[in-house]
């Protein structure tokens, strides 16, 4: 009887260690990443500061990376190799089309431009990405 006991609480113990693990970064959903905006207009007199945020992505992106205005819509994203390219429509305060591109510098890393026209003025929008860790609720 003991000895069942013994083999039962082993059993639960080795159970409840599992249960208490931390799981590995490599099974976490998401991927952490450090994302940079700075928008450059021509005949603008000075360049708004960057912006930086950091999110959590799903390890395949489907979609261009977070950030900006809400009001923004991307449409057809595409990925091929390590270049990812998209088309973006605007509707808030400023109201703006373009494209935009990023190429991934290996997993851990990507620059890129979005090129917008608003009101008949062009600018472009410099991107850049690192990779900074695991997280465990992607954006969809």
């Amino acid at each position: 009887m003991i000895k069942h006991w013994n083999r039962g609480a082993a059993g639960v113990g080795t159970l409840l260690l599992l249960a208490l693990t931390p799981v590995r970064a490599a099974d976490a959903p998401g991927v952490l990443w450090q994302t940079t905006s700075q928008m450059e207009m021509e005949g603008m007199p000075y360049a708004p500061p960057p912006n930086t945020v950091t999110v959590c992505t799903a390890k395949e992106w489907t979609r261009p990376p977070p950030g900006g205005d809400s009001s923004c819509v991307a449409s057809n994203f595409k990925r091929v190799g390590n270049k990812a390219s998209w088309e973006m429509k605007c509707s808030g305060q400023m109201p703006m089309s373009g494209t935009g591109e990023i190429t991934f510098d290996g997993s851990d890393s990507y620059t890129g431009a979005i090129n917008a026209t608003a009101d008949g003025v062009a600018m472009r929008i410099k991107l850049s990405g690192k990779k900074v860790g695991t997280c465990d609720t992607p954006i969809s």
